[in-house]
């Protein structure tokens, strides 16, 4: 009899890593869209932000250098979460980059925030792909967590204030007629502001 009760509790111990595993799995999977909306992680739409608030933003990069958030005020910031995991999350890099690229010089930036992976992972994957973007490292998923980010890839844009104008859920061309234009538009609208302001 105890030798059954011992048997029941090795299978038990020993399948314990893999339902964990597997739990990791879907969380992942709905993370990327695959699960929950996976219709959304194809061709998002920019959103006017709702939610209140901008939350706190204070991370390293893979340097161990650190960022805040608030470091970034006086330009507009599209700030995007992702992971190396993330088909969807890949697809868009190449498009903010050719954005950051297009606005240079024009007050506005790209922060993307990598969920939960290794300094390596994240070297070997921009060095393959050529992605060249500023890269902050939400070790713990604590700011994921702070952001609200229930899917991957999320994507706010932050104006010069510091405060989120808009929400993107899902993959996006970020030099799309249909959202290029908005972050024009708001680069131009703060800067105007910025200047009437100034001669006040």
């Amino acid at each position: 009899m105890s030798g059954r009760r011992d048997a029941s509790s090795h299978l038990r111990a020993r399948s314990a890593p893999v339902r964990a595993a597997t739990k990791l799995a879907a969380a992942l999977l709905a993370l990327c869209g695959f699960v929950l909306g996976a219709g959304a992680a194809h061709g998002g739409e920019l959103k006017p932000w709702t939610g209140g608030a901008t939350p706190a933003l204070a991370l390293k990069d893979p340097t161990g250098k650190p960022h805040n958030l608030t470091d970034y005020r006086g330009k507009v910031v599209l700030l995007n979460f992702w992971a190396t995991w993330c088909a969807p999350c890949r697809e868009e890099l190449p498009s903010m980059q050719a954005l950051r690229e297009r606005l240079a010089g024009k007050g506005f930036e790209v922060i993307t925030v990598n969920l939960m992976e290794s300094e390596e992972k994240i070297t070997a994957f921009r060095e393959s792909e050529l992605i060249d973007l500023p890269v902050l490292m939400d070790r713990d998923g604590a700011a994921a967590k702070r952001w609200k980010v229930r899917m991957l890839p999320i994507s706010f844009v932050i104006d010069r204030q510091g405060a989120i104008r808009y929400q993107l859920v899902g993959e996006a061309n970020w030099t799309g007629p249909e959202v290029a234009p908005v972050i024009e538009r708001l680069i131009g609208a703060d800067r105007k502001s910025q200047s009437a302001s100034a001669a006040r």
